[in-house]
């Protein structure tokens, strides 16, 4: 395949999964891994994709979703030090509600210590790693795949979680203001993390500090319709006080 035409269907598959990895791409298309980074450079400079570690991200068309596989690696001790205090608040035979994103994530690997719980999650990476430890019972909602996050949404996710009562429900968001309060890039999943809240008896929305001070597209609740925050000290936060809920350092 000649450059052009490889560089084409790259960018043909970016705009669909938003994100690539560059071994992946090196293997589907028959290339060297030197090849595909060379790809990826050009399409960088041209504009036509964003640059990660190990492969991609899409720059064209409406904003997606940060893909996973970036998530995970950024700000990974913070993330884990904001997991352990959020699963320190949860108690053996309690049912916690986990929303998708990677600091969820750190925290249903946190939860292995727990004793005959419930995780109900709309990820399919928490689901997939909670269906391997046995003291656990695991219900993961229905609904559509938004591919690149691995995160299920749509009306049957809600319906779905309309149908139990938790005590936890452990949010992440991407953004958090004092004025716009918790708000997300993504509008489908707003419904979804709407309901996790109603379903629970109290609501944590785990944040690294990088996401405070700042407004995504779309309102996910008021900070007054959370019970709490959590997240880590790395990042001055302004004006703590104007948070509303109280704001745990991890």
């Amino acid at each position: 395949m000649a450059a052009d035409d490889r560089r084409r269907e790259i960018l043909r598959r970016l705009q669909i999964d938003g994100y690539l990895e560059a071994a992946a791409l090196s293997r589907d298309l028959g290339v060297d891994a030197s090849t595909i980074r060379r790809d990826l450079d050009a399409l960088a400079r041209s504009g036509q994709a964003e640059r990660t570690h190990g492969g991609a991200r899409s720059t064209i068309g409406a904003p997606n979703d940060i893909p996973y596989a970036v998530k995970e690696g950024e700000r990974r001790h913070e993330k884990i030090a904001i997991a352990r205090a959020a699963a320190a608040e949860v108690r053996d035979g309690q049912t916690v509600v986990l929303d998708s994103g990677s600091t969820t994530f750190q925290i249903a690997l946190e939860l292995r210590h727990k004793h005959e719980i419930t995780i109900i999650t709309n990820d399919l990476r928490i689901g997939k790693y909670a269906a391997t430890l046995p003291s656990v019972r695991l219900l993961v909602t229905g609904g559509e795949l938004l591919g690149s996050v691995f995160t299920l949404v749509g009306e049957r996710s809600v319906d779905f979680l309309s149908d139990y009562s938790a005590d936890w429900a452990f949010l992440g968001a991407d953004a958090i203001d004092p004025t716009a309060g918790i708000t997300n890039t993504n509008t489908l999943e707003i419904p979804v993390k709407r309901a996790m809240i109603r379903a629970a008896d109290r609501s944590i929305v785990v944040a690294d500090s990088s996401k405070f001070g700042a407004r995504a597209l779309a309102r996910v609740a008021t900070l007054d319709e959370v019970d709490r925050i959590i997240t880590d000290r790395e990042q001055a936060i302004d004006q703590v006080a104007d948070y509303g809920p109280t704001v745990t350092f991890a």
